[in-house]
This record gives structure tokens, sequence and C-alpha cells, in this order.
């Protein structure tokens, strides 16, 4: 299985995630080819090489348009349905959505204010979200399932933003690293932010602070736009491959029993709680004291995003408390792969065990959008994947 570690040496930018991503292989032109998928113009996406502190690497530079700078703050659901309304690839929106969704839970938890009330500004220009939805991309193409990360050190000094001056580390950047259990390497030489919210939330959301053993196909420098002198600003990557596909992860399982809600009112709770970053929802009917019927929730859910689930049950629902309960979940490897089929190209889900590919899932959405443009029975449309989707991948391991 193929993962990347990034080793933040002299901290960590939505800028220097993708300019390590393009040292160790990504094609610029292909990011950017991906990235016009998306409803949002007014930018330009360049590379160079460059030198930080005697290590070369590659800088990434988003120039925006003079309309695209102007633009005000955006709110999480304005940018939840840039990213949904793209015909990028399902884990792509997966990832971009799940690191927006962890900023507006900081940002919120920081100013105290709910989710809906968070409006982003440096963090919902057209830069920060062609950094964060690009990480995704860049992952995809390069074939990446895991992602690694090293200590994030934290700098010093105060920073400028749409809050007024703020201490570095950010307050949301600190609140990023808490949930996320991140570990933060004290730093106050240089004193200057040098890990940005974006950076850490790309990491919090979607890596692992941990080393991988890795066998390293190939390593590289993502460079800051600033040059310090002798001070590497530079953020190290490591591309290869990790042994065995499955892996056992920490999760919190949640639940409430509910006897006396309006039952139309269950969709909307779901959807609410997938917003603030939940893995699972679903209901159990059951039966309470004096035989009454009822309905147990149930949410698996992350340790970090136990806070903002819990918050969304009490509001949402009319429960008085829930019960949380850690369980360990063993989970097969997967990989969301574009096939070649007779009713065009379709993304499908691969489960992995041991590195061998042992079935495949058609992905609804993309065959929901083949069975409409064909106009043929959406159940036939995953007889057919499924069936040609399963001789490519699975007879000969492609």
């Amino acid at each position: 299985m193929r993962a990347v570690y990034f080793n933040c040496i002299g901290g960590i930018s939505g800028d220097m995630v993708l300019g390590a991503l393009v040292d160790v292989g990504l094609s610029l032109a292909s990011l950017s080819e991906e990235l016009s998928k998306l409803k949002l113009g007014g930018y330009r996406i360049e590379e160079a090489r460059d030198r930080r502190g005697g290590i070369s690497g590659t800088r990434v530079t988003v120039t925006l348009d003079k309309e695209a700078s102007q633009h005000g703050p955006r709110a999480l659901k304005e940018i939840l349905s840039i990213i949904s309304a793209s015909p990028l690839a399902p884990r792509v929106k997966e990832r971009a959505k799940a690191v927006f969704q962890g900023l507006a839970q900081a940002e919120a938890k920081v100013h105290g204010s709910s989710i809906e009330e968070v409006h982003f500004h440096e963090v919902g220009a057209v830069d920060a979200i062609v950094d964060i939805v690009g990480a995704a991309v860049a992952l995809e193409l390069l074939e990446v399932d895991r992602v690694y990360c090293s200590a994030i050190p934290g700098g010093g000094g105060t920073v400028s933003s749409s809050h007024g001056r703020l201490p570095v580390p950010a307050p949301a950047t600190l609140e990023l690293m808490a949930k996320a259990r991140a570990p933060l390497r004290a730093t106050s030489d240089p004193q200057m932010e040098l890990s940005t919210p974006t950076g850490v939330a790309i990491m919090t959301a979607l890596a692992s602070f941990q080393p991988p053993t890795l066998e390293i196909e190939r390593a590289g420098y993502g460079l800051g736009q600033r040059d310090l002198g002798d001070y590497p600003n530079v953020l190290g990557i490591w591309l290869g491959q990790v042994e065995g596909a499955e892996a056992t992860r920490t999760l919190l399982l949640l639940e409430t029993n509910i006897d006396d809600m309006n039952p139309e009112l269950y969709g909307y709770v779901m959807e609410r709680l997938f917003l603030v970053g939940a893995r699972d929802v679903w209901f159990t009917p059951i039966q309470m004291k004096k035989g009454r019927p009822a309905v147990m929730l149930s949410v698996l859910s992350s340790p970090q995003d136990e806070d903002a689930v819990v918050r969304t049950i009490l509001r949402e629902t009319s429960s008085l408390g829930v019960r949380v309960r850690e369980v360990r979940r063993h989970e097969a490897g997967r990989e969301v792969k574009g096939v070649s089929t007779s009713l065009g190209t379709v993304d499908v889900k691969v489960k992995l065990i041991s590195g061998q590919a042992v079935a495949v899932s058609p992905e609804y959405e993309s065959c929901r959008r083949i069975a409409l443009e064909k106009d043929i029975p959406l159940q036939e449309v995953y007889r057919i994947v499924t069936s040609e989707a399963g001789r490519q991948l699975l007879d000969h391991g492609d």
C-alpha cells in the first residue's frame, strides 16, 4: 500500500504540502486539470525550483486575480457545496470536506460560536481552497492510501489575522492539534508562524502522527514562501510502500435512546452528525419501559470529534444524555479507482487484504450519473460495473 510521510522540518502550510507532493512526482498540469473541475476561478498555480537553508526543493505559489482576492468570507456550507458539486473523485471530496469540517469545528470552539456561524476569512479564500482540495487531489493522483506526519513545530511571536493580532501558534491551530492529539514541537526561533491553520488542518484530518515503516520510492521537499537565510523553511516528504493493508483503529461509540421525538427529524439529525465528522450513524428500533417503542441512535466517531458529536446529539434531539465507550475497529485497506467499463469510466471502491484486491464495490454517485445519462436501471449499472471491474481488478490484480 502506498503511503506518504510528511516531515515538518521547518513547519507546514498548504502551499508547502503541494510543493512537497510536486517534488516527489506530482504533475502540476494534472493537478491543475483536476482543480479546474471546481467552480472556482480567478487564480493561477505555478511551481519553481528554489532553495531554503541550503536545501533544494519545489515552491508552489497560488496567485489570485483582483476579483478572487476581493471575494468575501465563505461559510462552511458554501465551501462544501463547491466541493460536492464538482465531478472530483469520491475520495478527493471526502478528504477535502474532512479538512474543512475540522477547521470549522476548531474555529467555532475558539470563537465561541456554532459551526453554522463560522465564516472563513483567510481559510475561505480561493488560495486556501486550492491548497486543501489540491492536497486531496494530489494524494489521489499519486495513489496514496495512507498519510503519516511528524511532530509539528509551533513557532513564536504573533501573526496578523482577520481577528487582529494572534499569538503563535494560532488558537485554531492549537485546537486542531488538541482534538487530533497531534504532537507539538515547542519552538520559539524563529519568531514567526511556522505551521499555519491550513497546513495543520490537512494533517490533523488526514494523517496519523507516527513514523511508518516505509519502503521509500522517492523523497523530496516542499519550500515555504519565505527565505529565512540558513533556517531550513522546508517540509520533507517520503513516498513509498507500507507493509500490509489492514489497520486497527480506536474509535468511540456514542449512543442514546429516544422515545419522544418526531420521526421526521431523524434524517436531519443524521445529516448534521456526518457534517461534524461522524464516521457512521444508524438507528435501531428498541422497546423501553412500559413497552414504549423507541429508537436507539448510534454514532461511530473518532476521539477528536467526540465533543462536536455530543453537542450535535444534545442540540438536535430530545436526548438528555449520551453514552460513550471506546471500541476497536479492524479495517481492511481500501482505495478508489476509476475503471474503464462498457458503460464508460466508473469509480469503484476496492477492498484490500494484505495488499491484495479481494472485492470491488461501485461508487453510488458514479453509477447514478451513468444510469441517468443512459436511461438504464441503476441496479443494472451496478451489475455490469461489478462484473467488469471484478474481472479487471480481481482476476489480474491491476
